[in-house]
């Protein structure tokens, strides 16, 4: 097991990498300091297929009382009626301030269930066991809670600290190849955008992650987190620095809302994001066509796609890159990068982002 400090005053908390850490979260809540009592386990259905049992195990093991609320898988369930439901089930289970959310599933789950946590009886302790990639190496550490609204994602939200995450690299192996590969996009990404020597690393072992060798993911995981942990430790509110974070997702979020939250997975549209801030980089920063084509090929070879598909320049999607939470009147400011591992932020208008898109 690696362990992590993310040390942010009153809101510091420990974060936990390693393999078969799941069956130890109850042990790990408490050390916490999370006190016994009624509990609520969100998940999705399938991940409550596979995991929910032992989670149960864990906790009522330390002294919890859990119960579970299973959601839809998918990103529609990142949604009012959802959040409802949510609600409902914390009343139902009579949890009250004394009381925790343990967040089981990807990104959708951490996002819905941290944002019921930040807003029940205005704040209720936050687990969050993230079991997919992207949910480990990023969602899961940083604050952020939000439901999408049908003209754009994460628009209405929250930042809201866990009081402990526990990722065990083991629940990875259970997922799909898509939904794996999709997360190496936010590994990727770490690289581009503050450290060079990681892209170097991911180009040599990307295919003992593709295999999921433990070892090596454990690394992955703990090495992403310790970069989001230094640029949150900065910028809890995304104020400055923390917006480097959002490099590939300007056109990513606006690609998943115009195709209506379903056809692109969000590491699918992070890497054509990331393409396409590339592409940017060079006409508005000075990134070298050498070095934009070496992150392509390296998102390519991760299986991610990397072009914009056909008929993207649609209404939708002009729309949905217009209500980018970044936006400010006819400007949005657009991570780009200077070179590998150094990135800025840099006012566009929506126009100049258009026009060198293709």
């Amino acid at each position: 097991m690696q362990s992590l400090r993310v040390e942010l005053g009153a809101e510091s908390h420990a974060a936990h990498v390693g393999a078969g850490l799941l069956d130890e979260t109850g042990r790990l809540a408490r050390k916490a300091g999370l006190g016994a009592g009624r509990v609520l386990v969100v998940t999705d259905a399938n991940v409550a297929r596979l995991f929910s049992a032992r989670l149960v195990a864990a906790l009522e093991a330390s002294g919890f009382a859990p119960r579970v609320l299973e959601v839809a898988p998918g990103e529609p369930s990142k949604s009012l009626p959802t959040l409802e439901l949510v609600y409902d089930a914390l009343i139902e289970a009579e949890l009250d301030r004394g009381g925790a959310v343990f967040a089981l599933g990807g990104g959708v789950v951490g996002d819905l269930a941290g944002f019921a946590a930040a807003t029940y009886m205005r704040g209720i302790a936050l687990v969050q066991v993230p079991t997919t990639l992207v949910g480990q190496v990023d969602s899961a550490l940083g604050g952020k809670t939000a439901i999408n609204h049908p003209r754009a994602k994460n628009l209405v939200g929250a930042f809201y600290q866990p009081r402990l995450i526990v990722a065990d690299v083991m629940t990875l192996a259970s997922l799909p190849e898509r939904e794996f590969r999709e997360g190496l996009a936010e590994v990727i990404k770490y690289g581009a955008i503050m450290d060079a020597p990681m892209i170097e690393a991911l180009e040599a072992h990307l295919e003992a992650i593709l295999r999921r060798e433990p070892a090596v993911l454990e690394e992955v995981v703990t090495r992403s987190l310790k970069h989001k942990a230094a640029v949150v430790l900065s910028d809890a509110h995304e104020r400055g620095l923390r917006k480097i974070l959002n490099f590939g997702h300007t056109v990513g979020h606006a690609l998943e809302a115009s195709s209506g939250y379903g056809t692109f997975l969000h590491g699918e549209a992070v890497a054509i994001g990331m393409v396409a801030a590339s592409k940017l980089s060079q006409a508005f920063a000075e990134l070298t066509p050498a070095e934009a084509d070496r992150l392509q090929q390296l998102i390519a070879r991760a299986g991610l796609p990397t072009a914009l598909p056909a008929g993207w320049r649609g209404e939708e999607f002009v729309n949905a890159l217009r209500m980018d939470k970044k936006r400010a009147g006819d400007e949005v400011e657009f991570v780009l990068l200077d070179r590998l591992g150094d990135a800025l932020t840099r006012k566009l208008t929506f126009a100049e982002i258009l026009a060198h898109l293709g």
